[in-house]
């Protein structure tokens, strides 16, 4: 593994395309390559060391190690692909499309392109289900209303357009979040079970929707109403304080760095920040490698935008 330990080590490891393309295939395939078509490692390099050749018959496919990930077709050098997956990937609160591109060297449009591109890559495409103590909790995001139009402020105490997030966080271990369109039961209950193990203890506010998962889960709660944050109870202490200390979290990435998100983009801003979060303990270097292990998949421009 290539060890670095701040930026300036990693633009010094990462300076040449062929550099990237090597370290790509190191953490793709495992330094054997695949064929991304058929999966076979029956495959022939090309002289030019890029390309490869599927020696299966059914299939005889051409390809490079870009191919079936978020950097295919692409034009932007991998030398700064890399550098930006690595600021998001490491940088406490991921940095704005107009900073990048400062960066980068590129467009806004086409920083911000990327940034999502490479959130999609942040998303863990096979979580685990949440077991332990599990803390469960909802927030809403959006702009401060000081920040506001006066014709887009909502009245005191609403929520007006604000998007709602449903997280849940193992006590010592990860964070899940969703975007949900309501905290009613039927989406609160079926978001809970799909992130939490059944028969877990489940640390709640008073939120009536938490009551119909009493049948599946140990559920404890604390009162905030009644000013009440932390109760000692049989060995434990019962407390939604780290789920609400990773919207702390969430929310000065969005506030600070973004300032306004929309709802449509909203789930990758937090799974972009659920994956710092759920990889804290790691090494900047081991962030980056794991990263980059996930970047399998697509997110064109016209997908993000809905149009050419």
């Amino acid at each position: 593994m290539k060890i670095f330990k701040n930026i300036f080590d990693f633009q010094k490891e990462f300076n040449t395309e062929e550099k990237c393309r090597e370290y790509l295939e190191q953490q793709r395939w495992d330094g054997t390559p695949a064929c991304p078509f058929c999966g076979s490692i029956n495959v022939h390099r090309f002289p030019n060391g890029k390309i490869f050749k599927c020696r299966e018959k059914g299939c005889r496919s051409k390809f490079s190690v870009t191919v079936g990930t978020i950097y295919e077709n692409t034009k932007i050098p991998l030398t700064k692909w890399f550098l930006a997956t690595y600021i998001l990937s490491v940088h406490s609160k991921g940095i704005s499309s107009l900073q990048l591109a400062g960066w980068l060297g590129v467009t806004q449009k086409t920083a911000w392109h990327l940034n999502h591109r490479i959130r999609a890559m942040l998303t863990d495409k096979a979580p685990e289900l949440l077991e332990g103590i599990v803390e469960i909790d909802e927030t809403y995001v959006g702009g401060k209303e000081g920040n506001k139009h006066a014709s887009k402020r909502t009245v005191k105490g609403g929520t007006g357009n604000k998007a709602m997030v449903l997280g849940a966080v193992q006590r010592n271990g990860k964070v899940r979040t969703k975007v949900i369109p309501k905290t009613d039961s039927a989406n609160v209950v079926e978001t809970v079970k799909g992130f939490v193990a059944p028969e877990t203890t489940m640390v709640t506010d008073e939120h009536h929707a938490y009551k119909k998962l009493a049948a599946d889960y140990i559920h404890k709660t604390v009162n905030h109403r009644e000013k009440e944050y932390v109760r000692n109870e049989k060995g434990f202490k019962v407390h939604t304080n780290n789920i609400e200390g990773f919207w702390n979290i969430l929310k000065k990435q969005i506030v600070g760095i973004h300032h306004v998100v929309s709802e449509k983009h909203l789930q990758r801003y937090c799974n972009e920040s659920a994956f710092r979060y759920n990889n804290r303990e790691a090494f900047q270097d081991e962030r980056f490698a794991t990263a980059l292990k996930q970047c399998n998949g697509s997110l064109t421009y016209k997908e993000l935008t809905g149009k050419q």
